[in-house]
């Protein structure tokens, strides 16, 4: 009788050990699994962020291949000179002398001119942001070469005024060049084109 009372508390005691081992074991593996859903879900966060930098990536070089050959030269003299934050083109405004009608041979802005920069510079402050503005001023071919350059400054030099004196704008954040007559847009053909490249562009940096 004393044999099979051993016997019962030994298959007792193993029972019991076998089922602490179960639990173990269990809890060894939730613990297990659990770490692995852990190192999972880092994985698929890191691949989100490698996909958006990328996406993001392809979205700069889509602009920087959008860009105009003088705002991509804005952009680098820009870099060049330490003006920029990020270093980054973001849109560029072209006003063109048949939308806002600079007088023939003149640099005063029409009231057409001014209400085009009223809203350049509303969707600049709506930004909400530190930006650099170059403001280029290009001609025509008519007329000598040297002309040209001047009146393009003067042009541009106008705009940098009404930007500075009306919209607010810190002439320290605004520089201004001319091209003249070296960049036309169009062939300088007929009065039609010729009216096309006589325009001001606005290059807005970051």
């Amino acid at each position: 009788m004393r044999l099979a009372l051993i016997v019962a508390l030994l298959s007792g005691a193993l029972m019991l050990l076998g089922c602490a081992s179960r639990g173990y074991v269990d809890q060894q593996t939730a613990a297990t699994n659990e770490r692995i859903d852990g190192v999972v879900t880092q994985v698929e966060h890191a691949q989100t962020d490698i996909q958006e930098v990328e996406e993001r990536t392809d979205r700069n070089e889509a602009e920087v291949e959008e860009l105009s050959k003088t705002a991509q030269e804005a952009l680098d003299r820009a870099i060049e000179a330490g003006k920029l934050a990020d270093g980054k083109f973001l849109y560029e405004t072209v006003l063109t002398d048949e939308a806002v009608q600079f007088g023939f041979d003149r640099a005063d802005l029409s009231d057409e001119a001014r209400a085009a920069l009223d809203d350049f510079a509303a969707g600049v402050k709506s930004r909400n942001e530190d930006v650099y503005i170059e403001i280029q001023g290009h001609t025509d071919s008519v007329g000598p070469e040297s002309y040209n350059q001047k009146l393009g400054l003067e042009r541009a030099e106008a705009v940098r005024r009404y930007l500075s004196r009306e919209q607010g704008f810190a002439l320290h954040r605004i520089s201004v060049i001319s091209y003249g007559e070296s960049e036309p847009m169009v062939a300088n053909d007929n009065r039609e084109n010729r009216s096309k490249n006589r325009r001001v562009l606005l290059v807005v940096l970051k």
